[in-house]
């Protein structure tokens, strides 16, 4: 059994925030292998099941509030007897990454991320996968500056950005499809890895100096 974790927070009027990104991940992983399948509240949360590659798979995203995901995660790991650095992966939206971009952890700290800070108090342990969806502004990341941070991840993308959040969103789909059928490090080398540069030929060596 794989546990895959959408975080966000419930409700039409936080649907497509940044702040539910993780949630829009899973919905088109759903979408994508769990189609037909029913929606069951189970652990405090809405889930689906479905199978990738042979592995069964819970698709899981909380029904409490962000702050409070780890009570949700933490009951379905203690059910299913799984071991969170093995058999779980949290896709989460992380502000000081670029909109498009997609990063894979094995662990690690929570970066403020209130979702996160949950899933590690309640687990015991940061020793759990991560899959970090970009929303913060271009080139590098961030909120503008005269905005509040909460304003700004519970705000809706803009036009510009919505070609890179689905980019994004099918990197994610990617990552999770490797990390439930060849593993973590498989998927981190994927989802990674960074776009290819040409390499440039060696400047032409000019003329001797005159004596």
């Amino acid at each position: 059994m794989k546990l895959i974790v959408g975080l966000g927070n419930p409700g039409p009027q936080y649907a497509r925030t940044r702040h539910n990104a993780g949630f829009m991940a899973v919905d088109a992983l759903v979408q994508k292998h769990g189609k037909g399948e029913p929606v069951k509240s189970r652990f405090q949360a809405a889930t689906s099941e479905c199978t990738i590659g042979g592995e069964r798979c819970l698709f899981l995203k909380p029904t409490t509030f962000m702050n409070l995901s780890g009570q949700s995660v933490g009951e379905a790991v203690r059910f299913f007897k799984i071991d969170p650095a093995q058999d779980v992966v949290v896709v989460v939206d992380d502000l000081y990454l670029p909109t498009g971009a997609v990063r894979l952890r094995p662990g690690g700290g929570t970066g403020g991320h209130n979702g996160l800070e949950s899933i590690t108090r309640l687990l015991g342990t940061d020793a759990y996968p991560r899959l970090r969806i970009g929303v913060g502004l271009l080139p590098d990341g961030g909120k503008p500056p005269f905005m509040d941070q909460a304003d700004f991840v519970l705000g809706r993308f803009t036009d510009d950005e919505e070609p890179l959040l689905r980019g994004a969103l099918d990197k994610s789909i990617a990552a999770v499809e490797t990390f439930v059928t060849r593993g973590l490090t498989h998927a981190m080398n994927q989802s990674n890895a960074g776009p290819r540069r040409e390499k440039k030929p060696p400047p032409t060596p000019g003329p001797p100096p005159a004596d």
